[in-house]
């Protein structure tokens, strides 16, 4: 039986920034990526005898959230881009409603764009990989 759901928290701990804890927004399609190798889809991967050319690179890990921005006081927004403009990484977790917690070390990736009518800004972390650690 396979259970999935919320993101219940997310955590950072930055060498000078300092710590935050993340609320995730509830009912979100929130998403991750372990990172590591992939393998190539390309159906040209192929010999003219038949032996396969297997093509394997790495991958950057990475999770996205939808997370609560209060301007006022949490100012989630605003860390999310001093994480992002600092040059050393943070050490992040994550953890799910079924009980998995990922971890992995990175910095927050692409626009920051808060959405001021819903106190929401989407949380993008790149890493080069996320482990589950329970």
């Amino acid at each position: 039986m396979a259970v999935g759901g919320d993101i219940l928290e997310i955590t950072c701990n930055h060498p000078t920034l300092g710590s935050k804890t993340f609320s995730a927004k509830s009912g979100e399609g929130n998403t991750y990526d372990t990172g590591g190798f992939r393998t190539d889809d390309d159906a040209n991967g192929i010999t003219g005898n038949g032996k396969p050319i297997w093509k394997m690179n790495r991958k950057m890990g990475m999770f996205s959230a939808t997370v609560e921005n209060d301007m006022n006081l949490g100012k989630e927004a605003e860390f999310i881009s001093a994480l992002a403009s600092d040059p050393n990484p943070a050490d992040w977790t994550f953890s799910v409603v079924n009980g998995a917690v990922y971890k992995g070390t990175g910095k927050p990736v692409g626009d920051s764009q808060p959405n001021i009518n819903d106190a929401t800004v989407v949380l993008k972390v790149a890493a080069p990989q996320f482990k589950q650690i329970s």
